[in-house]
């Protein structure tokens, strides 16, 4: 069997907390690419082509490529994109806890976890980056961009599987906070549990028929002047899953913009005014590498619930 051959550091470092984009030259087994030049115009297209070899942006180990460099199959090569300008999320990102091995943050609303779509720069894994000096930091787990509260982020790399491996089967206990309107027609504390789907291209997923891949444990916590401040225990994690299940019993959240109605986008994008009701409160598990019982509880608050600050 081949052995895959393991990459070499990158020469670049991390630009604004994103770290540049590595390529592996392909095999070419008719000699199709004479140069690196030639294979960067058949995957890039010949202005993004001709613009990376002209500002010598493309790097090897042995330093930047002239626009003659002959093509090598296997050969490592590094560049950094160039990112449009991206609007400052207006808030804060929260340290909640921090030690050699993790970091956990209070994420606001708004702001992305990890480099999707449009929003690179501005995301909680950059900004951990760039303004803690965590270069190796990685999230263990996503958090919506919409919605607000605690991630953890494991700063080493040689830790970073145990506590993704937690996630990934279910040992984190989690725990949301979420307002919506208060129905005493609906009888909490109640679980539900039914089939999601999330179609590619489609904002808001829904419910279907069919063997269920979700469930969430639904609590009222109290209500007062028509709202329910409400606990939320998913069990497992489909996309928007707590917001499906709470707008499925009649209770979407406060300020979403999928549920029940998909709302037209502002132009001039996020309504800063009106987050999302839905806070990631607590994580809760037994730390893989010491053994101990870890649990966090976020900082924020759930603007919308009455008599908050």
């Amino acid at each position: 069997m081949r052995r895959r051959r393991t990459a070499p550091p990158s020469p670049l470092p991390q630009r604004d907390g994103i770290d540049p984009v590595r390529l592996r030259l392909p095999e070419d087994p008719e000699g199709v690419w004479g140069t690196v030049a030639e294979y960067l115009r058949e995957r890039y297209g010949p202005e993004r082509a001709e613009a990376l070899v002209r500002e010598r942006r493309i790097v090897s180990v042995e330093g930047p490529l002239g626009p003659d460099e002959p093509y090598t199959a296997g050969r490592y090569l590094w560049f950094h994109r160039e990112f449009p300008p991206e609007e400052r999320v207006p808030f804060d990102l929260g340290v909640v806890y921090r030690d050699e091995r993790v970091l956990v943050v209070d994420k606001p609303h708004f702001l992305a976890t990890t480099p999707r779509g449009s929003h690179i720069t501005e995301t909680a894994l950059a900004r951990v980056r760039r303004d803690l000096g965590l270069p190796e930091a990685q999230p263990a787990h996503r958090l919506d961009r919409l919605t607000a509260g605690l991630v953890l982020f494991v700063l080493r790399a040689g830790d970073r599987g145990a506590y993704q491996t937690l996630f990934r089967d279910r040992l984190v206990r989690k725990e949301y906070e979420a307002v919506a309107p208060y129905d005493p027609g609906v009888g909490l504390p109640r679980t539900v549990r039914n089939r999601i789907v999330k179609e590619r291209g489609v904002l808001a997923a829904r419910e279907v028929p069919g063997e269920a891949n979700s469930e969430s444990r639904i609590e009222l916590l109290e209500h007062r002047g028509g709202l329910g401040r409400y606990r939320l225990l998913p069990a497992t994690g489909r996309t928007h899953q707590l917001r499906v299940h709470m707008n499925g019993l009649g209770l979407p959240l406060l300020d979403d913009p999928l549920y029940p109605v998909v709302r037209e986008r502002r132009p001039q994008g996020d309504d800063y005014a009106r987050p999302l009701q839905l806070l990631a409160s607590v994580l809760e598990f037994t730390d893989p590498l010491t053994g101990e019982p870890r649990r966090f509880a976020s900082g924020l608050r759930l603007a919308r619930w009455p008599g908050r600050p």
